[in-house]
């Protein structure tokens, strides 16, 4: 169950406690959220986190390998407009993850322009070379945009799984914290970029992006 709760000027999206994969619940629930945090004016930092031993343990592949091929490819293609949306999110974002990052999820916190990650639990890890998962066009280019060059061949080549400090030294993470200062620490990073008028960010964050997007329909 995703829960939005604002303290402030910050919006902090909590994905539950759960494994916050993504399936036909997740996928709507999130981009509803987003409309309504880019709908409050009061906003200056959106915050992503989960409760539990899970930020987000990606894909639902039960429930991706029961869909047709008519339901999956529109299923797919929504879930990769909540990363888009993030990359040109008009607010600084920031990821606050919790514990596990997995797959697409692991792609979720990547979409954020800044990333927290707790000191003492859960891994990043793109394990689609192990699942025998192709990326799609959109997403490869989403983590190689936004990873140093070794690090996203060693993460997407061979599925490592980054514990906090590992993802800190890697460039994937921007900082640590314990778990009770997660949230606090994400909003100071998220503050630190805070302030700028919303259309002109949007547009910076677009022309930043725009190799990535124009994935979003391969």
């Amino acid at each position: 169950m995703i829960e939005f709760e604002r303290s402030g000027g910050a919006a902090v999206i909590d994905l539950g406690d759960g494994p916050s994969m993504f399936d036909g619940t997740l996928v709507p629930g999130l981009l509803d959220t987003l409309d309504l945090v880019e709908a409050d004016p009061e906003v200056r930092v959106l915050v992503t986190t989960a409760g539990g031993k899970h930020f987000s343990n990606g894909y639902d592949l039960d429930f991706l390998g029961g869909l047709g091929p008519a339901d999956a490819a529109p299923f797919l293609r929504r879930s990769v407009e909540v990363l888009a949306r993030l990359l040109v999110f008009p607010v600084p974002t920031v990821a606050a993850i919790n514990g596990h990052a997995f797959g697409i999820g692991a792609m979720l916190a990547l979409a954020h322009d800044r990333r927290v990650m707790r000191i003492d639990r859960g891994w990043f890890c793109l394990p689609e070379v192990d699942l025998g998962m192709r990326f799609m066009p959109f997403q490869l280019r989403l983590v190689t945009s936004r990873l140093p060059g070794p690090t996203a061949r060693e993460a997407v080549l061979s599925g490592r799984r980054y514990t906090g400090p590992e993802a800190l030294e890697a460039g994937i993470v921007d900082a640590v914290a314990e778990e009770g200062d997660l949230r606090d620490v994400a909003v100071a990073l998220g503050e630190a970029w805070a302030g700028k008028e919303r259309a002109m960010v949007a547009t910076h964050k677009t022309d930043l992006a725009a190799d990535v997007l124009a994935l979003l329909d391969g």
